[in-house]
């Protein structure tokens, strides 16, 4: 299958200049890239792309026993790589695709320059000294809720992941996001994000990285980006003037502005 139809790959921005991919978190597509692009565009080529099961990919393709793991959306992430034939790239992954972006960078470091981890978190349970702001009870019933009435689910958590109330039409959109994915693609996909546990992973990084993360962010809050951040050696932590899990949404321009300093330094 071709990938670049499968995983609905955008090229855009300047030809022949560094070129950076732009990776969605859980119930997204490459569309919440869209007021965080037009500035990254100016100087880097951009590579947008949609997960197997979410946006304009090809639907037909998702199958269970691969996206049950984290290592299904790091394939989809290496399989564009080397369908473009990216070396020395800027990665950035949104959310749960900062550990995608982790794991990719081990598997084939030479397609990576830089990350960019964008709201991370490598774990979201307590567990022991940890803290990723959700009980495992918490997570339990998250999933329980979302696989018993997925549509009321996204209405309810949509406004407490975007977290600007004041802003209801964000909330609104990332509601239409979550409502346009298949319900059975999103429990694997929720399953999978929020049950992981990529905190190993994060001594493995070898190349520059940035942790970006909101003051107020109900998802990722500051105590796991400082735990990225201790935990990656060399790591540099940047705290947007922005809340919730969505920054390149609610704070678009400094968002971009904060990748694209990181990127060209």
């Amino acid at each position: 299958m071709d990938v670049r139809s499968r995983n609905n790959v955008v090229v855009t921005g300047r030809h022949g200049a560094p070129v950076m991919m732009l990776a969605h978190g859980f119930g997204c597509d490459q569309n919440l890239w869209r007021l965080a692009v037009p500035a990254l565009a100016e100087e880097f080529e951009v590579v947008l792309f949609d997960y197997v099961g979410s946006g304009r990919s090809d639907v037909s393709a998702w199958r269970e026993e691969r996206y049950a793991s984290l290592d299904g959306y790091t394939d989809d992430v290496l399989d564009i790589c080397r369908e473009l034939d990216l070396r020395d790239m800027v990665f950035v992954g949104h959310s749960v695709s900062a550990m995608v972006g982790v794991m990719a960078a081990a598997r084939e470091p030479r397609r990576f320059a830089k990350l960019v981890l964008l709201v991370p978190s490598p774990c979201y349970i307590d567990k022991g000294d940890y803290r990723g702001g959700f009980s495992s009870s918490d997570i339990d019933e998250l999933l329980e809720s979302l696989e018993s009435n997925y549509l009321g689910w996204s209405a309810t958590m949509a406004p407490i992941i975007m977290g600007n109330p004041d802003r209801p039409e964000l909330a609104e959109e990332l509601t239409n996001s979550f409502c346009r994915t298949d319900p059975e693609i999103a429990r694997v996909f929720a399953r999978t994000t929020f049950l992981s546990d990529s905190r190993a992973d994060l001594a493995s990084v070898e190349v520059p990285t940035l942790i970006l993360e909101c003051r107020q962010d109900a998802i990722a809050p500051r105590e796991v980006g400082a735990y990225v951040h201790a935990a990656i050696p060399g790591s540099r932590i940047v705290t947007l003037e922005a809340t919730g899990h969505c920054p390149q949404l609610s704070a678009p321009d400094a968002t971009a502005e904060a990748i694209a300093a990181f990127a060209r330094d």
